[in-house]
């Protein structure tokens, strides 16, 4: 009994380290529309020779379901999460470290905000640095590329 409690104990702490370490995502913004802003990365994903697997309408669905859960505060006024995966830098992330095969497929959010409309922005999740530096470049790439950014 004592060694299960410590098992327990011990993932308790992990599992609060990591939530201690979480990571900021990386983000850009611009001041444009929300739909000419999603319409350029979605074109900026295909564009990198991607497809697009899925769009998730994650605003759409917050706002369409705040009665129901009791809330009353518009989160966004347009937020999509688009996602997709690359073969060629999947292999190559994999390759380096199998456990990489958690973060795919990878995702580019785009929001606007009630109190900022008109800044739009647009971003992703920060990768572990090291063997997911390829999806971290890729998405960099593809963002800058919407946002046309040298």
């Amino acid at each position: 009994m004592k060694r299960l409690i410590g098992v327990a104990l011990a993932a308790t702490v992990l599992m609060g380290a990591q939530i201690a370490s979480a990571q900021e995502a990386h983000t850009w913004t611009a001041e444009d529309s929300f739909e000419n802003v999603t319409f350029a990365v979605e074109n900026a994903i295909v564009g990198a020779g991607l497809v697009v697997d899925h769009v998730s309408h994650t605003g759409n669905m917050l706002e369409r379901t705040k009665d129901a859960v009791g809330a009353t505060k518009t989160l966004f006024t347009g937020a999509d999460i688009f996602s997709f995966c690359s073969a060629k830098v999947s292999r190559e992330v994999m390759t380096s470290d199998i456990t990489n095969v958690q973060y795919c497929p990878y995702t580019i959010f785009v929001y606007e905000t009630p109190e900022n409309p008109g800044e739009i922005t647009v971003g992703f999740r920060d990768y572990p640095k090291g063997s997911m530096d390829p999806v971290t470049d890729m998405l960099t790439g593809i963002v800058k590329e919407a946002l046309m950014i040298d």
